[in-house]
C-alpha cells in the first residue's frame, strides 16, 4: 500500500518526522496482517502481539531517558535509523523492516476486525486494506495534537482509494496538496515520489467515454458522443506543477527526474504524435499502467526522501488542537 503523506492542507504525521514514519507504517500493517490473518486461521482472537508490547516498553524506556537527558544526542542511533530508511526493501508482499515505535501506543492503534468470515486469503486481505484505508487517512490527517477536518469526499474516492492500496509500501503519495510557493497558496494535482522518480499527474475524469482531442497548444476538444466542447489544455496545469516542483527540488539539491503524466480512466486521450516527457494514460492504457507502478522492487531511496521532504517543508497546513476539536465535538 502506497503512503498518503499529504492530502490537500490537512495536517500529516508525515511533516513531523518523515525519517521514521515510512518503516513504522509499514511495521504496523505487517503486525496487524500477522495479528489477523491468524485469528482469521484459527479462530483465537489476540488483543495484541506480545512483542510490540516489549516494544513500546522500550520506547517509554527511551523517552524517559530523553527527558533526564534532552541535550545528549545519541549519533549512532540517528544514523542507524537513516539507514534503515536507505535499505528498506519493500513490495506488495506486506514487507517489514525493523524500527521502533517513538509515539504514545495510543496513536498508533489499528486493531483490523472480522466483520464477516472470508472465504479465501484474497477476500481476507481485501478486507483488511479497506479497513487500512481508513487508519491512512487518520495519519494524513492528525497528529497526537492536532486535527484537520477531512472532506468527506476524500474518503469515496475511487483514485485515491486504488492507488493507495495497488501501489507498493515505498511509494509516498501527495493528493492535491496546498504549497506556498512566494507565500502564495498552490494547489497542486497528485505527485508520487518513488525511489526513482517523481511522478506529476493531471487527472481528466469528467463524462464517462469523453475523448479529449489535441487541437492546439491552449486549448483542447472535448467529445462525448455528439457534443463537443472547448476547454482548457490540461497541459498546461501539468507543466506548471512540473515548474514548481522542479524549483523546489533545484533549490533543495535534489536530484531526482521528474515525469509527467496526463491520466483518465473514463475516457481517451487523442494526441497526435508524441511528446517528450509526458505520458499519456488513457482507459485503454490504465490497467497496463497501473500494474507497472505497482511491479516496483526498489528500495527506498535517500534521494527520494529528500525530495519528498523538500515538497513538506513548503506545504500549507490547516489545522486545529485536539482540545478544541473535542470541545467542539461535546458541543454538537
Amino acid at each position: 500500500m502506497a503512503q498518503l503523506i499529504k492530502l490537500q492542507d490537512y495536517i500529516s504525521r508525515y511533516e513531523i518526522d518523515l525519517a521514521r514514519y515510512p518503516t513504522q507504517f509499514i511495521r504496523l500493517k505487517q503486525n496487524q496482517w500477522e495479528r489477523i490473518k491468524y485469528q482469521w486461521q484459527t479462530g483465537e482472537t489476540i488483543e495484541r502481539w506480545e512483542h510490540i508490547e516489549e516494544e513500546v516498553k522500550e520506547e517509554k524506556k527511551k523517552s524517559l531517558f530523553q527527558k533526564l537527558f534532552p541535550f545528549k544526542k545519541d549519533v549512532e542511533v540517528f544514523e542507524e535509523e537513516q539507514e534503515d530508511i536507505e535499505k528498506v526493501n519493500i513490495s506488495n508482499d506486506w514487507a517489514v523492516e525493523e524500527n521502533a515505535y517513538q509515539e504514545e501506543d495510543t496513536t498508533l492503534i489499528f486493531e483490523p476486525n472480522l466483520v464477516y468470515t472470508p472465504k479465501t486469503l484474497e477476500e481476507l486481505k481485501k478486507m483488511f486494506i479497506d479497513q487500512f484505508f481508513h487508519f491512512q487517512m487518520k495519519w494524513a490527517s492528525s497528529t497526537l495534537r492536532e486535527k484537520s477536518y477531512v472532506d468527506p469526499k476524500f474518503m469515496r474516492d475511487t483514485l485515491l482509494r486504488s492507488m493507495l492500496q495497488t501501489l507498493p509500501d515505498n511509494y509516498l503519495v501527495f493528493y492535491y496538496p496546498i504549497l506556498r510557493v512566494k507565500k502564495a497558496p498552490i494547489e497542486l494535482d497528485i505527485i508520487i515520489m518513488t525511489p526513482t522518480e517523481c511522478l506529476c499527474i493531471t487527472v481528466l475524469e469528467q463524462e464517462s467515454q469523453a475523448v479529449y482531442i489535441a487541437n492546439s497548444e491552449r486549448f483542447w476538444l472535448k467529445k462525448v458522443g455528439k457534443n463537443e466542447k472547448k476547454v482548457l489544455s490540461p497541459l498546461i496545469q501539468l507543466n506548471r506543477m512540473e515548474k514548481v516542483i522542479e524549483q523546489i527540488f533545484q533549490q533543495n539539491q535534489i536530484e531526482l527526474p521528474i515525469r509527467k503524466v496526463l491520466l483518465t480512466r473514463n475516457g481517451y486521450i487523442d494526441y497526435p504524435g508524441t511528446m517528450y516527457g509526458v505520458s499519456f494514460v488513457d482507459k485503454r492504457k490504465f490497467p497496463e499502467w497501473m500494474g507497472q507502478l505497482a511491479r516496483s522492487v526498489s528500495p527506498m531511496k535517500h534521494m527520494q526522501m529528500r525530495g519528498a521532504q523538500s515538497i513538506l517543508n513548503t506545504v500549507q497546513t490547516t489545522s486545529f488542537h485536539r482540545d478544541i476539536w473535542n470541545t467542539e465535538n461535546k458541543e454538537d
